[in-house]
């Protein structure tokens, strides 16, 4: 039972170093990394701060006064876990865990950690595993006897693993194969599935965004499905697809994906490409902003360019979804209403209320139209399979029946009529 699970006394520490080329605001990197920490049932997050540094130390992060004074504070608050936002070395981690007694986990080994809880799909479930290994490669690892276990964390945080050994490096490739070839059986598989939907081409609307923007609610308002949607970072691990019939428009299939995050473990970028295929394969991509949250205009640059890095180019249909009015102040959200109404291609929306969602729809249907023309078309008694695809796109304005066969008026775009000659 929940309230029987053992909970970990954790501490969060964000290491602002005056040296680094890209600092985020620190109060705001603090506040994401209690979250991510929060989104872990297993931790109760006791206190967090800041740690202001000149510059990382390569022994151990912190200097030696500073070490002293944490030490001190986590034995006087009886921490067993404290959570690094940042990278940390296999050599800083060894160190910090001999001075203060108690588990190191950095922001890599974090995500990881909650990644592994959430993953559903068996798809999700070996990319955490690969990503899992491919970090533990590097550095001295705890013994990884979670991998045989089915469910829960990946055994940094308490579990089997804690004393700390030599990685088998070898055990480690021969695992990584084996999962790569599973993993490449269930993309297979995935793709199997996108070849077949191809065939019924229903346009694909991809949600985008940083995570807790809340894709998964509007995914759920827009299909009736009951996706996880909670106020929680990393809520949707799992691509889901649903079908949607767009109001005066045509039938899409809606794809939620995971949520974006500034600084994702690079392990997880490569083991999660899959997952965001679907978006490489979209016809439209809405990107969602939670437009209430101080760090919005940062998100999205993240956002950005991490689609930037999976090769979708500039060219693709994509509309910026501004979300979460409804916690706004009245007058904020309606400042972000106007300037919403008079950019284009954006739109301000609450998933949770509905508010400007079928404005939202209707674009949606506009982009997938394209520019539509009347032609026509004869066909034979015999091509009834490529009737049916007209019927079933619904794009046939007239038909009348000959001696030999149907001639049909249809309005079409140039991506319908391709896939017609293909047929």
């Amino acid at each position: 039972m929940e309230h029987d699970r053992v909970r970990t006394r954790a501490w969060v520490l964000h290491p602002d170093i005056k040296t680094e080329a890209t600092r985020r605001d620190p109060s705001a990197a603090l506040e994401e990394a209690v979250s991510l920490a929060i989104a872990l049932p297993d931790l109760d997050v006791v206190g967090s701060g800041v740690v202001r540094l000149p510059k990382a130390q390569p022994g151990m992060l912190f200097g030696s006064g500073k070490i002293e004074e944490l030490a001190q504070m986590l034995k006087g608050e009886d921490v067993e876990l404290v959570l690094i936002d940042g990278p940390v070395t296999p050599v800083q981690q060894r160190n910090l865990e001999k001075a203060w007694k108690v588990k190191i986990l950095d922001r890599t080994g974090l995500i990881l950690e909650i990644f592994s809880d959430r993953a559903r799909t068996r798809e999700g479930v070996l990319q955490v595993e690969m990503a899992a290994l491919s970090y533990q490669r590097t550095r001295l690892v705890r013994a990884w006897t979670h991998l045989e276990r089915q469910r829960g964390g990946l055994g940094f945080v308490g579990g089997p693993g804690e004393t700390q050994i030599e990685a088998d490096r070898r055990a480690i490739d021969d695992q990584l194969v084996r999962l790569r070839r599973q993993l490449e059986k269930v993309v297979k598989t995935r793709s199997l599935h996108r070849a077949a939907r191809a065939k019924v081409p229903y346009p694909i609307v991809a949600l985008v965004g940083y995570t807790n923007a809340g894709k998964s609610t509007l995914f759920n308002r827009l299909t009736g499905a009951d996706v996880m949607a909670k106020d929680m970072l990393f809520a949707t691990l799992d691509p889901t697809m649903r079908r949607v019939v767009l109001p005066d428009g045509p039938e899409v299939i809606l794809s939620d994906t995971v949520g974006f995050i500034s600084d994702l473990p690079t392990e997880l970028v490569a083991a999660f490409r899959a997952t965001l295929e679907e978006v490489l394969a979209a016809d439209v991509i809405l990107h969602v902003r939670d437009i209430s949250h101080d760090e919005t205009v940062t998100q999205a640059e993240d956002v950005e360019a991490i689609l930037g890095s999976l090769g979708v180019d500039e060219n693709r249909e994509m509309l910026e979804v501004w979300n979460k009015l409804d916690l706004m102040p009245e007058e904020e959200a309606l400042a972000r209403r106007d300037r919403a109404a008079r950019e284009d291609g954006v739109h301000a929306i609450s998933a949770l209320t509905g508010e400007g969602l079928e404005d939202l729809l209707g674009t949606i249907a506009v982009k997938l139209q394209g520019v539509r023309r009347e032609e026509h078309l004869e066909l034979a008694f015999s091509q009834g399979k490529e009737r049916a695809w007209l019927f079933a796109q619904d794009v046939v304005q007239n038909e009348e029946q000959s001696e030999t066969g149907f001639a049909l008026n249809v309005l079409w775009t140039d991506k319908q009529r391709a896939q017609f000659h293909k047929l």
